[in-house]
């Protein structure tokens, strides 16, 4: 049995990155919006605020990384909540698959994408300074 749970668990988290991957509205708002904002706090906002000897990058960069993880969970919920009310759960508890292996294949997704994501949006954070 735990080995068709990993093995569902991997086609359907295969299935849920190849819906990330297509949707360009997720990748814009969990990946792109968070470096977008970092870099006009930084650049247009940077000097209004005195951070003494700190950069203002590093001040900021955790409340951006917060809102980073923040918007990849609720684009996870999203994506649950549409696989709900297209009735795929009900297809799927139809198969002889696991049926944590769907709520798993969510779970490994939003890690992989938060994941992307804070890696992009530190290595901007380096970049600057």
């Amino acid at each position: 049995m735990t080995t068709y749970f990993f093995s569902d668990t991997a086609a359907l988290t295969g299935r849920t990155l190849r819906h990330v991957t297509r949707s360009m509205d997720t990748i814009i708002t969990t990946a792109i919006t968070p470096v977008a904002m970092m870099l006009m706090f930084v650049y247009v906002f940077g000097g209004a605020i005195d951070t003494r000897s700190v950069p203002y990058v590093n001040y900021m960069l955790p409340g951006i990384l917060l809102m980073t993880i923040a918007s990849g969970i609720s684009y996870t919920a999203y994506r649950l909540f549409t696989d709900v009310k297209s009735g795929i759960f009900e297809r799927f508890q139809s198969m002889p698959i696991a049926r944590s292996g769907v709520l798993w294949a969510h779970v490994v997704t939003s890690l992989v994408a938060n994941l992307i994501a804070l890696v992009l949006v530190v290595g901007v954070a380096v970049l600057m300074g």
